[in-house]
C-alpha cells in the first residue's frame, strides 16, 4: 500500500485491511471483486490485483508461509527487487538493502551523485549494500528501517535537518552546503491529455448506472461508470452510448494518471432498467460505498437532489 501513496492515507485502508482479512489464507481465498473495492482510493490498482494473486501463491504453494530467499520471493506476482529486499531484510533478516525513493536520497546527497536517481540506481544500489557489507553485524531489518525513516524525517526532499542527521560528517552534499540540491531531479517530459465522456445514467428509483471495466488494461476490473473511449481529442459531439432522450452536460473532471492527464465531460441522464441490463444499479445516495476509483468518485458528486440536473 506504501508503494506510490503516503503513510497518512495508507493508514486506515491497511487498518481494514487487516480486519477483514487477518491472514494470508482468508486473502487468498476473498474474491478479488471484494479486494478491488477495498482497494478504491490508494490508486495503482494492479498492485491490489498483484497482492491478491501473491497470496494465492503463498497459500497454495508455499502452505500460507511466505519465502524466505530473494529469488523466491521475485518469483511472486507483484514482487520486484525493493519488495522483494524489503521482506527479505525487515521480516527473515537477509543481508540486503531494500532501496525506496528515502534511500535514494539519503545516498545521492551522502555522495553528492551528480546524475538523476533513474540513471545512478545502480550506483545507488551498490553504495547502500555497501553500508550494510561494512556494518556485517548490524541487524538488517533495523538498518533498513533506519535508512528509510532517516530519508523520511531528517533527509528530506526540501529543508532537511542536516543538523541532526548522524551521517553528516559523512555526507558530501552537507559539506558542500547544498544538500538539498540532490538528488538532481530528471528533466521531466509533459504528459500527453486524453479526453473523453463519463455517464451519469439513473433511473425513476434514483439508482445509478454502475459497469464492471474489463478485466485486462487501466482500471481493470473495478467498478465504475460507464465511459467512452479515452482519446486524444474529444469528439465534438457526445456519442450518446446510453441513448439518453434527453442528456445534460453537468460538469467536468481532470484526474491525473502516472502515463497522461484525463480530461472528462461529465453528462447525466435518464434510463430505464430495461435498457441497460448487463449493468449495476446503485442507490444514488450510497455511491461513496461502491468502491469507485477516484477519476469516477469526481464524477458522481455532481449528482444533486434526487436526478441529474443542469
Amino acid at each position: 500500500m506504501l508503494q506510490q501513496t503516503t503513510v497518512p492515507v495508507v493508514g486506515s485502508y491497511y487498518d481494514k485491511f487487516l480486519t477483514k482479512w487477518p491472514t494470508v489464507r482468508d486473502l487468498a481465498a476473498a474474491p478479488v471483486e471484494d479486494v478491488m473495492h477495498a482497494w478504491a482510493g490508494l490508486g495503482y490498482y494492479a498492485r491490489a490485483r498483484n497482492l491478491h494473486a501473491c497470496a494465492r501463491v503463498v497459500t497454495n504453494e508455499y502452505g500460507g508461509q511466505f519465502p524466505n530467499t530473494i529469488d523466491k520471493l521475485l518469483k511472486l506476482p507483484g514482487v520486484g527487487p525493493y519488495t522483494a529486499a524489503a521482506v527479505g531484510a525487515i521480516a527473515f533478516g537477509l543481508p540486503v538493502v531494500p532501496v525506496d525513493g528515502n534511500v535514494d536520497r539519503v545516498i545521492a546527497r551522502l555522495h553528492a551523485i551528480a546524475d538523476p536517481v533513474k540513471i545512478a540506481k545502480p550506483r545507488i544500489r551498490m553504495l547502500a549494500q555497501q553500508i550494510h557489507d561494512d556494518a556485517p553485524d548490524v541487524d538488517s531489518g533495523d538498518l533498513a528501517q533506519a535508512l528509510m525513516d532517516l530519508g523520511a524525517t531528517v533527509c528530506t526532499p526540501k529543508s532537511p535537518k542536516c543538523g541532526l542527521c548522524p551521517l553528516r560528517e559523512k555526507c558530501r552534499a552537507c559539506e558542500m552546503g547544498q544538500p538539498a540540491q540532490f538528488p538532481v531531479p530528471a528533466q521531466e517530459k509533459s504528459k500527453p491529455t486524453r479526453y473523453g465522456y463519463v455517464y451519469i445514467a439513473q433511473n425513476r428509483k434514483n439508482q445509478v448506472l454502475l459497469v464492471r471495466r474489463p478485466n485486462k488494461g487501466l482500471l481493470a476490473g473495478m467498478m465504475a461508470l460507464p465511459t467512452t473511449d479515452w482519446v486524444p481529442a474529444l469528439p465534438k459531439r457526445d456519442p450518446n452510448p446510453l441513448k439518453f432522450k434527453k442528456a445534460a452536460t453537468i460538469g467536468e473532471v481532470r484526474h491525473s494518471f502516472t502515463h497522461f492527464d484525463l480530461v472528462l465531460k461529465v453528462v447525466a441522464g435518464r434510463i430505464t432498467m430495461a435498457d441497460q441490463p448487463d449493468g449495476i444499479w446503485y442507490s444514488a445516495g450510497n455511491l461513496q460505498d461502491a468502491g469507485l476509483p477516484r477519476v469516477f468518485a469526481k464524477a458522481v458528486i455532481f449528482i444533486k437532489g434526487d436526478g441529474p440536473k443542469r
